[in-house]
């Protein structure tokens, strides 16, 4: 169970450097100003936290660890959950397309939660 939840987390990963990389065009096409830079900024953010969860899903993850499972858990959930209700639930993106972040982090935190308690049992 574990080990599908590491390769969901890296499919989150790359998801979102995709998005990452959308923000940063969205920002490319603004005037210079705050809010090309917040954008700017939301981009590396993403990239950021999408890199992050996919290296802790092949270093720790797979290997069904417990720091892992926790440092995974905390930073798709933070990423995510901002997501969804700063744009999702506001209806800023289409619930089509921007339920799959959403969809692989629940899925990516089911399985890794059910490897990490078969552990415990």
């Amino acid at each position: 169970m574990h080990q599908i939840g590491a390769v969901l987390y890296v499919g989150w990963g790359l998801f979102h450097l995709l998005a990452a990389y959308q923000v940063y065009k969205l920002g490319s096409g603004m005037p210079a100003g705050m809010v090309q830079g917040r954008l700017f900024q939301s981009a590396w953010n993403l990239a950021y936290f999408a890199l992050f969860v996919s290296v802790v899903a092949v270093v720790y993850n797979w290997h069904n660890s417990s720091l892992g499972y926790w440092l995974n858990l905390a930073a798709a959930s933070v990423t995510d959950i901002g997501f969804i209700i700063f744009i999702l639930a506001p209806g800023h993106a289409p619930a089509r397309l921007g339920s799959v972040g959403p969809t692989l982090w629940l899925l990516a935190t089911s399985f890794s939660t059910l490897g990490v308690l078969a552990i415990a049992a």
